[in-house]
Order: C-alpha cells, then sequence, then structure tokens
C-alpha cells in the first residue's frame, strides 16, 4: 500500500512544470505553498529548511487518507503501529536537531527556570513523562480520528 500511496505522490508531482502555470500545476503548488506559510507563521523563516520533510509528511498522510475513502481499499494510517512508527521517526528526528542545535542546553527544557530546587526531581520526572507521552499522543490521535471515521462510515452505511 506505502508503493501505490509513493506511486501515486510521484505520479501527481511529476508533471512538467511551466513558466506560466497551468490549472493543474497552480492546484499541485497550492499544497507546497500552503506548508510554507504554515512553517514560516509557527516556527520562522529561519527553518524552511525543514519544509520537505514536512510536505512530505503531509502528503504522505493525505493520501493514504484519501486511498482510504475508495470502498474496500486499505487504509494505512488506520493502524496504530503505522501511526506510532511515524510519530517515533519525527520524535527522533526532533530531538536529534535539538541535540544537534542547542548541545546539554536541550535538556534544560525539563527544568522550568525559577523552580525551586526542592522540587527539582519531582519537576523534571514529569516533564521528562510528558515529554515521552507526546510520541504516543500523536500516534493516538492520528489512529483513533480515522479508526472513529471508519465506525462512522460502517454505521451510516448499515442504516442505508
Amino acid at each position: 500500500m506505502l508503493i501505490l500511496i509513493f506511486g501515486l505522490i510521484y505520479f501527481f508531482f511529476s508533471i512538467k512544470a511551466h513558466l506560466i502555470p497551468r490549472r493543474y500545476q497552480f492546484l499541485l503548488e497550492q499544497p507546497a505553498i500552503f506548508i510554507k506559510n504554515l512553517i514560516e507563521s509557527n516556527i520562522g523563516s529561519f527553518y524552511l529548511k525543514y519544509t520537505f520533510f514536512v510536505f512530505t509528511l503531509f502528503m504522505l498522510i493525505l493520501f493514504s487518507n484519501l486511498l482510504g475513502m475508495i470502498p474496500y481499499s486499505f487504509t494505512v494510517t488506520s493502524h496504530l503501529i503505522f501511526t506510532f512508527a511515524l510519530s517515533c521517526a519525527c520524535f527522533f528526528g526532533i530531538n536529534y536537531i535539538g541535540l544537534k542545535k542547542h548541545g546539554l542546553h536541550f535538556f534544560g527544557l525539563f527544568l522550568p527556570s525559577g523552580a525551586p530546587i526542592a522540587l527539582a526531581p519531582l519537576l523534571v520526572f514529569i516533564e521528562l513523562l510528558s515529554y515521552f507521552a507526546r510520541v504516543f499522543s500523536l500516534a493516538i490521535r492520528l489512529f483513533a480520528n480515522l479508526m472513529s471515521g471508519h465506525t462512522l462510515l460502517k454505521i451510516l452505511s448499515e442504516f442505508s
């Protein structure tokens, strides 16, 4: 299924670009413009170098969800292991970039400034727990949204 998804993405984005965009080319450029504006407004123009990663992730999730709309097809993102693998990959990538950019100061994220030293072990534990819970949160949210949509479609189709 992933080979089919990447094949469709390649097919749709392998059109020849023209100097004056045609309707089809304009339609395909809109997600890239959306992702670029999203990155600029949320994390700043310095991080536009990660646009390709965010765009690829966006297109992977979009096309796999669109393929799931076809009757009797398979939706990859409706399985918890796939969404968990995506969230783990993003989590490890973000941590690698954070450690590379900030060094050991990256761990200062886990102790809020101005916190009493007596509460430091408890605060660090709570912050670490919430930081690692993000991986599971991302995976479960995508999985649950898709499964609830599939369940709703199944229920509505049974009524008709």
